[in-house]
């Protein structure tokens, strides 16, 4: 079912700061921010050749990242990403085995465009996880 890891999401208390600590210490290409307020959001894509950092700055009190940056001040971890070939069957196969599926179970569009689900962290050892139709 799983494809390849999409992102690593991380919270970060100051946006700009992680996008210079990214691009200027560790010279990596960094996209434009990108305002999701459908998600409560703020992202920026970190290119790392097989894979992206996807960092994550509140927009809005409601956000769910500033509820984790309450508890997590300097930021953090925040999910994994990754693509499945059908979301929907995916998120079938995953409910029949007992998985949670955040939100009313329905896929949101997400950051690339693309239809995306949450899972609940319970589930899985406490890691968050993010479902992308490729």
């Amino acid at each position: 079912m799983l494809g390849r890891l999409n992102h690593v999401a991380l919270a970060v208390p100051d946006l700009a700061a992680a996008v210079a600590a990214y691009r200027n210490t560790l010279g990596a290409e960094v996209t434009a921010p990108q305002a999701l307020p459908e998600h409560g959001v703020t992202v920026v894509f970190v290119n790392v050749g097989n894979t992206q950092i996807e960092l994550l700055e509140p927009l809005g009190e409601e956000s769910p990242i500033a509820a984790f940056l309450e508890k997590n001040p300097s930021g953090g971890m925040h999910h994994l990403c990754y693509e499945v070939d059908d979301i929907l069957a995916a998120r079938d196969q995953l409910k029949a085995a007992g998985a949670r599926v955040l939100g009313d179970g329905n896929p949101k569009i997400g950051a690339h465009g693309k239809p995306v689900l949450f899972l609940h962290p319970k589930d899985f050892f406490g890691t968050l996880i993010e479902l992308e139709q490729s």
